[in-house]
């Protein structure tokens, strides 16, 4: 019996002092410490990548390196239970798809009256009779209710435009205009023409006329 558990053990011993079979377990013992910190890194990597606090993807790395060459793979196990389910960069394209939702959504007009989908160019609309828009009495274009102006042709709505009046070069008129539309003075006493009452039949004046002389 002993001789036989000597021929085994001399068998075994002689297969691992063979070099290539050491070599082989060098080979392979190398390759396990190899994944064990490709695992850390991998796992430092994946944490930058889920969360913006920058002591994680240390703690990340550290707990793979402590579970040793042997059972680093548990530490994986365990890394992937824990770790933040969304990266970074999901969580953003996740809330712009919902801001973009948003803002279409908000693109929609609504009545403010009845609540009812309008378009933007109506000026009532046509279930309540609500006032959207008004139009712009110098260009013709839409405006809404609360512009203070025009944004196409700057007319102020809050302040009513006064005409200009330029006064007239008449040599002969009786009268001048101002910058205001209804006032008017009399000319010069220098430009008034003479008055003269009509002669009788005669050729004498009637004794109740008056005539201004210059």
């Amino acid at each position: 019996m002993d001789e036989i558990l000597n021929t085994i053990g001399d068998t075994i011993g002689g297969f691992f002092s063979n070099p290539i079979v050491e070599f082989a377990l060098q080979s392979i013992a190398v390759y396990i410490c190899i994944l064990w910190l490709a695992a850390a890194y991998w796992a430092f990597r994946d944490m930058q990548l889920r969360s913006e606090n920058p002591v994680l993807p240390y703690l990340a790395a550290a707990l793979i390196v402590l579970f040793t060459p042997v059972l680093f793979i548990f530490g994986v196990i365990v890394y992937r239970i824990v770790r933040p389910q969304e990266k970074i960069a999901e969580v953003y394209e996740r809330n712009l798809a919902e801001e973009a939702l948003l803002a279409e959504v908000e693109a929609i007009k609504s009545c403010p009256g009845c609540h009812r989908r309008i378009n933007e160019e109506w000026i009532i609309c046509p279930s309540c009779r609500t006032r959207l828009n008004r139009v712009c009495a110098n260009c013709g274009r839409l405006v809404g209710l609360d512009w203070s102006l025009c944004a196409w042709c700057g007319k102020d709505f809050e302040r009513t435009d006064i005409a200009a009046y330029q006064p007239l070069a008449t040599g002969s008129g009786d009268y001048q205009q101002l910058d205001t539309p209804t006032a008017r003075v009399p000319a010069p006493r220098s430009s008034r023409s003479s008055l003269r009452e009509p002669r009788s039949a005669s050729g004498g004046r009637s004794s109740s006329e008056t005539v201004a002389e210059p």
